[in-house]
């Protein structure tokens, strides 16, 4: 003979009403994270742009691509750091995703690129990428030579956000 399932007792049924509960005050908070990841992406790119425009504003012959990157990190970092410290949100430290689609279409944009003279001439995929965005001393000619103001820099910048934001999360119960 076979074995018939127990139907749920009443008791049972009680038991998963708290689950079921739980799952739909996560779904109703999803407009309210999407405001807080729009809100901490644009803060972290406009405190990035802010400090582009302030070096740009002291006129330099140059400035070297290694201090424009920790740049990038650290006016972000703290910023996010300040912010989350007035407003605890932890959607701010979830910004690193975030950097990480950005990269990624980035990347595909210059993947999907044609070679040519003055243009990484006879580069295979990881050459693009690294000349791109991660040299510091070479370029590939690729987006006009712009690929670390377009996918490094922003990527650098939304990922100092984020860990500044962790930073300063108080721990939950205090």
């Amino acid at each position: 003979m076979a074995e018939r399932e127990a139907l749920p007792t009443m008791e049972e049924e009680d038991e998963d009403e708290p689950v079921v509960e739980i799952e739909e005050e996560r779904i109703a908070e999803l407009p309210n994270q999407a405001f807080w990841v729009m809100v901490h992406t644009l803060i972290a790119a406009g405190s990035w742009v802010a400090m582009l425009v302030v070096v740009t504003l002291f006129h330099p012959l140059v400035v070297p691509v290694a201090v424009t990157t920790a740049l990038s990190f650290t006016v972000p970092f703290l910023v996010g750091n300040i912010f989350n410290r007035f407003k605890q949100n932890d959607m701010g430290s979830h910004l690193w995703l975030v950097a990480v689609i950005w990269f990624m279409s980035v990347v595909l944009w210059v993947l999907d690129m044609p070679t040519g003279p003055n243009q990484c001439y006879h580069c295979d995929a990881s050459q693009k990428i690294l000349l791109t965005f991660a040299s510091f001393t070479q370029d590939s000619g690729l987006i006009d030579g712009q690929g670390r103001l377009v996918g490094t820099w922003p990527t650098v910048a939304l990922i100092g956000y984020a860990i500044g934001s962790k930073m300063a999360l108080k721990p939950k119960g205090i």
